[in-house]
């Protein structure tokens, strides 16, 4: 018997359902592949038409109950949403989530070849979306990760002061010199920390030395061997690589060895890290912008528990906020993530606030 012999009601409303969200995630791939030009472009239209494909496929099994179109999915209509508004790392990032949910593989009227596209587009898209995170410069990370400890370390310092029952004022100039202390500290480790890093690299890069020296070297005991092993070459490598720079090929013996010019352009390594100065100053604006959440009640005049409360609320939800933006960077749970670093965020206060009562406790 065929599917359409054998179909229920069910089956219909399932079939429906995939063939809108096969429609939706069309039309979030070429939504997305607007904002892009050249390879990525090319490659989100691709993904497009393979979604085509499998709408066409429900098509066929629906027939004439296909109807109206139904609603996409929650998901794929945020999606849409994002795509259109945005079209950023992010939108591929829950899209390879999405991806990687596919029901086809359990699906008995859906093909093998759909099942495998569909796994297969999530690595897709986990690579567009992996080059989106290598754009997302260090002045990014600086950001989120520099909120992140402002937020934590002053709700820490609050909580723990406060509880040693000292006066709201105390508590609230404690906080703001945390505040002040913390993005100091922040920006200049930041800074160094950058800086260091692209001058190791910048150490790291291969020169041309190369290119200029090889014209006087003695040919038979040839460094130039040496250098290319050193880089990691093998010796039949490194070899082929000598008697190119020596003049010594005038044929292309070997293409997997030769010397291409126009392959050889690497990932810039100092955009992924980041540049200091503006390193320095995301992670001191945003430690502020995350210190400052604590501090808050204290500079609207609340005091003792109810200060305590609304700081532990305000922090608790920029935390499950940034969260969730590291989890959507990494292409995992931003639900997980978000719970994750709460649970960090507000362990961290309570631990202080318990040494502040045992040590409130001991002075008085």
């Amino acid at each position: 018997m065929t599917p359409q012999e054998t179909r229920t009601p069910a089956d219909i409303r399932r079939w429906r359902q995939y063939l809108a969200d096969e429609r939706a995630e069309a039309a979030t791939y070429r939504y997305l592949a607007r904002k892009r030009t050249g390879e990525e472009h090319e490659i989100l239209l691709a993904l497009a038409q393979a979604e085509g494909r499998h709408e066409q496929h429900w098509l066929k099994l629906l027939g004439d109950d296909a109807g109206k179109p139904a609603r996409p999915s929650l998901r794929n209509r945020v999606l849409g949403f994002l795509a259109r508004r945005f079209g950023s790392v992010f939108v591929l990032a829950l899209a390879q989530r999405a991806e990687g949910r596919s029901p086809y593989a359990a699906d008995p009227f859906a093909t093998n070849a759909m099942a495998a596209d569909e796994q297969i587009h999530e690595e897709v898209v986990r690579g567009l979306a992996t080059r989106g995170r290598n754009r997302l410069s260090g002045n990014f990370r600086a950001a989120v990760f520099g909120a992140n400890d402002g937020l934590v370390s002053n709700l820490a310092l609050v909580m723990g002061i406060g509880a040693t029952g000292v006066s709201s004022a105390f508590v609230l100039f404690s906080g703001l010199a945390g505040l002040l202390a913390g993005a100091l500290s922040m920006g200049a480790g930041e800074y160094v920390s950058v800086r260091s890093q692209r001058e190791l690299l910048a150490a790291s890069r291969p020169t041309q030395v190369t290119l200029t020296a090889a014209k006087e070297l003695d040919i038979d005991a040839n460094e130039l061997v040496l250098v290319y092993r050193a880089r990691g070459m093998s010796l039949e490598a490194a070899e082929h690589r000598a008697a190119e720079r020596m003049g010594r090929f005038t044929c292309d013996c070997d293409p997997s060895l030769s010397l291409q010019p126009e392959r050889m352009e690497q990932q810039d390594d100092h955009e992924t890290v980041g540049n200091a100065v503006g390193a320095a100053g995301a992670s001191f604006c945003f430690f502020a912008s995350g210190a400052l959440i604590p501090v808050l009640p204290y500079l609207f005049g609340l005091t003792g528990v109810a200060a305590v409360v609304v700081a532990c609320t305000l922090v608790g939800l920029a935390l499950l906020g940034t969260g969730a933006v590291v989890g959507l960077l990494s292409g995992a749970s931003p639900f997980k993530r978000a719970l994750r670093q709460l649970a960090i965020g507000l362990g961290a206060a309570a631990a202080t606030y318990l040494l502040g009562l045992v040590f409130g406790v001991s002075v008085a």
